[in-house]
């Protein structure tokens, strides 16, 4: 009997560790392929021109610094509504709401994580474009401001799913301790518990923002797909194009083996890149808090 258990032990342990691996190969293949597809374009389109202010490929111009701005400040915007009401709603269910509260919400913010995003941008064309270009007096509705609304909307449930977990983890002795030498709830849930829980809460934060950066129908939909620099703050009114919808609006017409075709594919890396940079910070931030509360706690 004990054999038996030892040969299934060892199987599972294995089974496990192959799925480990397998996840580091399947991402390292991703990144090759895309550096096989996308590395060609430094020798088929000067430095100058790839890195310029205009994309028009139809002429030979593959500026990609308007794509890479378009996607940044379409980032951010999400995060800086993402961030504020996700977290806030993970700390009303959490620590505030009823529990039937909770029985009810919980699972309306997990059914929002799976809407789809083209319902979303459809909800961006017919109500929320509209609505803000006669609001703030724009000349189009289909600006960056949109996108970042949307993409917020679309990682909201994300943060809210992964910090109330994290919110939920933390033991309840932390707060009875903080209650107990008189702090009131507010200050419980600022100074004790969001503390506690910070690994978690920032590792709900970078998924959600690596889902707003990853965003492909919604951003194509409402961000009126124009290639134009976007450094400035002005620039959140006015239509830009992200990385992500370029590769999906063009991707399906271009000749396969041409300059726009590698060039699409280096467009590609640069996101993968990104992300990954993205990623791998949030990994280490995590990683020091962990080990700042283990020293603390012991």
């Amino acid at each position: 009997m004990e054999k038996t258990l030892n040969w299934r032990e060892y199987v599972v342990t294995r089974l496990v560790r192959a799925s480990g691996y397998s996840a580091i190969v399947f991402v390292a293949l991703i990144f090759f392929f895309l550096l096989r597809e996308g590395l060609p374009t430094l020798g088929e389109v000067p430095f100058s021109t790839l890195f310029s202010l205009r994309w028009y490929p139809i002429e030979n111009y593959f500026g990609i610094l308007p794509l890479i701005t378009g996607s940044i400040i379409v980032t951010l915007g999400a995060t800086l509504v993402a961030v504020p009401f996700g977290i806030g709603t993970a700390v009303y269910i959490s620590e505030i709401a009823p529990r039937w509260m909770r029985e009810i919400l919980k699972p309306m913010v997990e059914l929002l994580g799976g809407l789809p995003s083209v319902v979303l941008g459809f909800l961006g064309i017919l109500i929320v474009s509209p609505f803000l270009r006669t609001f703030l007096d724009l000349p189009t509705g289909l600006t960056a401001f949109t996108g970042s609304l949307l993409l917020g909307g679309i990682a909201v449930p994300t943060v809210v799913s992964i910090a109330e977990d994290a919110l939920d983890s933390v033991p309840r002795s932390y707060r009875e301790g903080a209650w107990a030498l008189g702090a009131t709830r507010w200050q419980t849930i600022w100074r004790v518990t969001l503390p506690a829980a910070k690994s978690g809460v920032l590792t709900a934060v970078m998924l959600g923002v690596g889902r707003a950066i990853g965003e492909t129908m919604t951003v194509m939909m409402v961000t009126g797909n124009a290639p134009v620099l976007a450094i400035t703050p002005a620039s959140m009114f006015s239509p830009v194009r992200t990385m992500t919808a370029t590769i999906a609006a063009e991707m399906g017409e271009v000749a396969n083996g041409s300059v726009h075709y590698h060039t699409l594919f280096f467009i590609g890396m640069v996101l993968f890149i990104i992300s990954l940079v993205v990623n791998v910070a949030a990994s280490s931030v995590v990683f020091r808090s962990k080990q700042r509360a283990e020293r603390v706690l012991s």
